[in-house]
């Protein structure tokens, strides 16, 4: 959810972390389980006879980059989240891990030839413009070795399938958007000309009002796979999420892993 366009950002931060921490929900992370299976099998499409470096885009608080880093990767985080990068430092500390994370807009990297797989997961590929994504999608390419690997996963079509523009009104006395009783507005937007779909909260409180526009684009097979390889990527390999499971025609989020073009 980094598609966020908000002017309450520290207070929206807040809710996120916890989000990302709790085991059993899917607003921020996914569920811990999912991602420890998930860890496992990014990993294992690595020949770790050798230490690879793993560069986690979108890292939150760290849970993808701890669990790589106890599988032998060397690990760079990078997030927008000054609360989340804040934590992951501190967790990293406090376990003796010695992983490097920044505060950073993954937009703005420059490495270069430095990196043996990089991911970009949890769908935070779809909440980018057109724009923005084929930036990233270059400035991953040049952060790659030749030969290296990029894991992305983004939501299908299949995801907004009975998404309707619609309105609803709701009451929190404290909760993920404020920590204080808020009234929340949410509006549904579809954009199907261009396969993107807008959440909007807008969130009143006694002394605020703050507005959340979270955007998404939605892919085809054809679609994301076009946008890779136009930037340098081939050999293509799909499937319905990143724990690696068998492709599905229903799946609601489709994970690519696309190998730098050897030169």
């Amino acid at each position: 959810m980094t598609g966020v366009q908000t002017c309450a950002l520290p207070i929206f931060s807040k809710g996120m972390l916890y989000a990302h921490l709790n085991p059993d929900i899917e607003a921020a992370s996914r569920q811990h389980a999912f991602i420890l299976k998930s860890a496992n099998w990014i990993a294992s499409m690595c020949d770790m006879k050798r230490e690879k470096c793993l560069l986690d885009l979108g890292c939150g608080p760290g849970i993808y980059a701890e669990l790589f880093d106890s599988l032998g990767f060397k690990v760079t985080g990078i997030d927008f989240s000054k609360r989340s990068i804040e934590y992951a430092k501190k967790s990293a500390k406090t376990t003796k891990k010695k992983i490097e994370y920044y505060y950073q807009d993954y937009r703005s990297i420059k490495y270069e030839n430095q990196f043996d797989i990089v991911t970009l997961i949890y769908c935070d590929y779809g909440v980018l413009s057109p724009r923005d994504r084929n930036i990233v999608l270059h400035n991953i390419n040049r952060a790659l070795k030749p030969g290296g690997l990029l894991i992305l996963d983004a939501w299908t079509l299949e995801q907004y399938a009975e998404l309707s523009n619609s309105q609803s009104v709701s009451y929190d006395n404290g909760g993920f958007w404020n920590e204080n009783p808020y009234v929340c507005i949410k509006r549904n937007y579809r954009y199907d000309e261009t396969n993107t779909f807008l959440e909007q909260y807008i969130i009143i409180t006694e002394q605020l009002s703050d507005c959340y526009n979270i955007w998404n684009a939605a892919f085809t097979q054809d679609a994301i796979c076009r946008e890779l390889q136009e930037v340098g990527f081939e050999q293509f390999q799909l499937y319905s999420d990143v724990s690696g499971k068998s492709l599905l025609e229903n799946s609601n989020t489709i994970c690519v892993v696309a190998r730098k073009v050897n030169t």
